[in-house]
């Protein structure tokens, strides 16, 4: 035999190492039989509001689960085979994954959840959301902030309450981006590159087991777009991915990034979310009856559905609008105007030219969806106006928010009150069992019973929350500020590591932050608006603050800029500059590249979260929504959810009814009331301790917060919303439009038409009352008379009312329908009432004609209004 000598091998080992080969190969693990049930609960997202699935996962493999980003599908691929050969033969383990099993199974077999109680008779309703982020985990990075958190959020909820719902979303190559902050403070955006074999998500499948593929348009080629799913609870995400091998590399990167790219990377992305995805949910045997667009991003999926009507069912393209109108829901989040696509006109006519020929309309007439009532050829074509017109059923995500909607939007309306535009409203919520710690949550369930799936919005179930010691929420509390500093602790020191901080900094790390200290957090996205700067707007009274010798405060800030918003960046490195002074140096941290990881750490162990946006720019917010649930306190501007979360007894308002019309001057007033909110008010509370350090005072502030917030901002309660007043409405509009062969949608459509045509012919000459009742009683009534002109329409083509308004601001106008009480001829009628004052005040009316046909979803559906002017 021959020998082998120690050189030889080297060299073999080298020769090995430079081998070149275009073959690979990977290798999974095998998982035991007793183990099956583990994939089955990696990819159901239900496990990541299932604190017991996560934490099976982690300890099966505590390394991987950290530097596989909490992600147990990941695990399962590249687990070593040892260990699973360990854990199947650790009782315990197994103990552990069959309670979990049999969990997962009695949550998916549930029969008697909300929907089936409430809605039983809407059986054949499907409800198909579109939106361009999901925020459902750290595993899953398709999403960038509020918008995608409140996506996820709304799923669960949906799963929860048992709703009939699909939702369809982009899988995006390299997610949002990871943010790196730079030794002097400047955001830098690195790109990760996801396998999706490695993600909680599975390939749809045609029924010979081939992936499910689409196609739409782009300009003169067909781009291919594979579907995947993400099971969420008892529903599911599909998910769109141009990235496959029969697009060119151009097609393929329409998918790579969220909010990657120019405006015309943005179209490309909304055509493949919109028109992509009414396809790949058909194409996966998903034909939804109702259609919610969460935000402008979707609403290419309109013009997609009234394509389909007017080829499949012989629809013209005003017959088909009537229909999809009437089954369509747009939610709008932001009344900032950046956060509202428009697209040029020259690229929207590159790339729907073809697409036109299918849709049965022209170019011009498709540009008027998307512009404002009276707009020009030289609007840009918004997506939102988009979204407005071709729904019948829109909302705005707070009170405030919905009426700053419908001001900010009256141009799809003209000439109709500001009231009366159809822009409802319903208030953001969270998911209470995603954004609850595991700390609180045995806690409450303890105390207050398991509510979660059936009953967050019980009153008196939260109320229960008094009878919780007040030492044992002190100590819960604690527990997780203590998780949260060793969070901060340990990003930082990566940070500081990465970036060649000196030995003496990198160290200092791990002393950060402390947990006796009154800790307030602010963290969100570094928008100017939501002013992340306010706080340093006194320099040498925020510092007294933070260094008070026996009362200190520390402020932890948390957030990315959109990369292309450089004003952001400033703010957000003037955070960081400001926190490497010497007198805020570790008593103000940044810590970076905030994301749902970070979130749960933040909201669950800060005393009081911070919120200072620009009134009423903050739509809603959700981020103060997530504190409450974990014993945390509200200071925010009354903005967004807060003007209906505040009670006076639950938290602080910033400036209360101050305005300042220059921006520079409410920054001053704002900064004022925050600094002394936090020194008369917050700190003193915080600090009153009995003789066992337990504040009693502070405790009764986080059990108010606790108990007013957490049951009324749930997803529980706001999916609840979302089908009983839009969702069910929807669905009977469209049925009754689509009714005996869409007859409704068939006489709309001319009848609208002839409306347009002969509107100017409607004329209110004349109102008749008697001018001598001028001063009444509440419940004293007078009769109101008016001659109208109607050309060739009928009465029974118009709503004709008497309109009263208040001159003092306590009433909401309102219309008294008048009736036909003598035919003038010639086309005139007269018309009368009665209009009976229910209130005091000083009011003026007006007598006003408006088109009216039982086919019509909303009253001013054609905003059209003929007022008297003959006075």
């Amino acid at each position: 035999m021959a020998k082998v000598r120690a050189s030889d091998l080297t060299i073999n080992r080298e020769k090995l190492s430079i081998m070149k080969s275009p073959l690979a190969f990977s290798v999974i693990p095998q998982i035991p039989a007793r183990l099956e049930a583990l994939r089955e609960i990696a990819y159901n997202l239900w496990w990541t509001w299932t604190p017991e699935a996560s934490e099976l996962f982690r300890d099966l493999e505590p390394e991987l689960w950290v530097n596989y980003h909490h992600n147990p599908a990941q695990i399962l691929r590249y687990i070593p085979q040892a260990r699973l050969l360990e854990a199947a033969n650790d009782a315990q383990f197994v103990e552990r994954l069959d309670v979990l099993k049999k969990r997962l199974d009695a949550y998916l077999g549930r029969k008697d959840r909300w929907y089936a109680k409430n809605h039983d008779d809407k059986q054949d309703l499907l409800v198909g959301y579109f939106s361009a982020e999901f925020g459902i985990h750290e595993a899953l990075p398709i999403y960038s902030g509020g918008l995608g958190i409140l996506a996820g959020d709304h799923c669960k909820s949906a799963s929860d309450l048992g709703l009939p719902f699909v939702a369809c979303g982009i899988l995006y190559r390299t997610g949002y981006f990871k943010q790196r902050i730079t030794k002097d403070g400047w955001q830098q955006s690195d790109s990760i590159v996801w396998n999706f074999y490695e993600l909680p998500i599975t390939e749809v499948l045609d029924s010979k087991g081939k992936p499910v593929k689409v196609s739409v348009r782009i300009t003169d080629r067909n781009v291919w777009i594979k579907v995947w799913r993400a099971t969420v609870g008892n529903i599911c995400i599909y998910l769109l991915d141009t990235d496959v091998k029969e697009n060119n590399e151009e097609d393929r990167k329409i998918t790579y990034q969220l909010y990657g790219g120019d405006h015309e990377m943005r179209l490309k992305q909304e055509i493949v979310l919109g028109i992509g995805g009414v396809r790949a949910l058909q194409a996966s045997g998903l034909n939804p009856t109702v259609f919610h667009m969460n935000e402008g991003h979707a609403a290419f999926l309109g013009l997609e559905r009234i394509r389909q009507f007017h080829k499949n069912n012989g629809l013209t393209f005003h017959e088909a609008l009537q229909v999809v109108a009437a089954s369509n829901i747009f939610t709008t989040h932001t009344p900032v105007a950046a956060g509202n696509d428009a697209f040029a006109v020259d690229l929207v006519l590159r790339y729907f030219s073809e697409f036109l020929v299918d849709l049965g309309v022209d170019f011009d007439a498709m540009m008027k969806l998307g512009r404002p009532w009276h707009g020009t050829g030289q609007d840009p074509f918004s997506m939102t106006i988009l979204g407005l017109r071709l729904s019948r059923q829109a909302n705005g995500v707070s009170a405030l928010h919905g009426e700053v909607s419908r001001g900010m939007w009256q141009c799809v309306w003209p000439g109709v009150p500001q009231h009366e535009i159809p822009i409802t409203s319903i208030t953001n919520g969270v998911h209470t069992q995603t954004w609850m710690s595991p700390e609180f949550r045995r806690i409450l369930e303890h105390y207050l019973g398991v509510i979660w799936e059936d009953n967050v919005e019980d009153l008196k179930a939260w109320a229960k929350v008094e009878d919780i010691p007040d030492d044992e929420i002190w100590k819960t509390h604690n527990a997780r500020k203590i998780k949260l500093i060793e969070k901060v602790r340990s990003r930082v020191q990566n940070q500081r590591l990465r970036e060649a901080y000196p030995p003496e900094e990198i160290a200092a790390a791990r002393d950060l932050l402390a947990p006796d200290v009154l800790t307030i957090g602010f963290a969100r996205r570094f928008a100017t608006y939501k002013r992340a700067t306010l706080l340093f707007k006194d320099i040498a009274r925020l510092k007294a603050i933070v260094n008070n010798p026996t009362r200190p405060v520390q402020l932890v800030f948390a957030g990315k800029s959109h990369p292309a918003d450089d004003p952001g960046k400033r703010f957000l490195q003037q955070v960081y500059k400001m926190a490497e002074t010497p007198d805020f140096k570790g008593k103000v941290i940044f810590v970076e590249d905030y994301d749902i990881d970070l979130a749960r750490y933040l909201v669950s162990g800060v005393d009081v979260w911070l919120n200072t946006p620009i009134r009423p720019l903050e739509a809603s917010g959700t981020s103060g929504q997530k504190g409450p649930i974990n014993g945390g306190i509200n200071c925010s501007i009354l903005d967004g959810w807060w003007c209906e979360g505040y009670n006076g007894n639950n938290g602080w308002a910033i400036n209360p009814g101050v305005t300042a019309t220059d921006p520079a001057t409410q920054d001053e007033f704002d900064a004022h009331s925050l600094y002394s909110i936090i020194e008369h008010e917050i700190v003193p509370h915080y600090y009153d301790r009995d003789s066992n350090g337990t504040p009693h005072k502070w405790i009764h502030l986080m059990k108010a917060s606790m108990k007013s917030v957490s049951p009324e901002f749930s997803t529980f309660r706001m999916v609840q919303d979302y089908c009983n007043r839009l969702y069910t409405v929807a669905y009977v509009n469209s049925g009754r439009i689509k009714a005996d062969g869409f007859k409704v949608a068939k006489e709309l459509s001319p009848w609208k038409e002839m409306i347009r045509n002969t509107w100017c012919q409607v004329q209110v000459a004349e109102v008749i009352w008697d001018s001598k009742v001028h001063h009444l009683q509440v419940g004293q009534e007078f009769e109101v008379k008016a001659r109208v002109n109607l050309g060739p329409l009928k009465p029974s083509d118009v709503t004709t009312e008497a309109y009263i308004e208040s001159d003092t601001n306590h009433s909401q106008p309102y219309g008294v329908a008048l009736q036909v009480i003598e035919d003038l001829g010639s086309g005139s009628y007269l018309f009368g009432g009665t209009v009976k004052p229910q209130d005091s005040g000083s009011f003026h009316f007006n007598v006003r004609v408006i088109p009216y046909h039982p086919g019509l979803v909303q009253k001013n559906e054609l905003r059209l209004t003929a007022w008297c002017e003959a006075f």
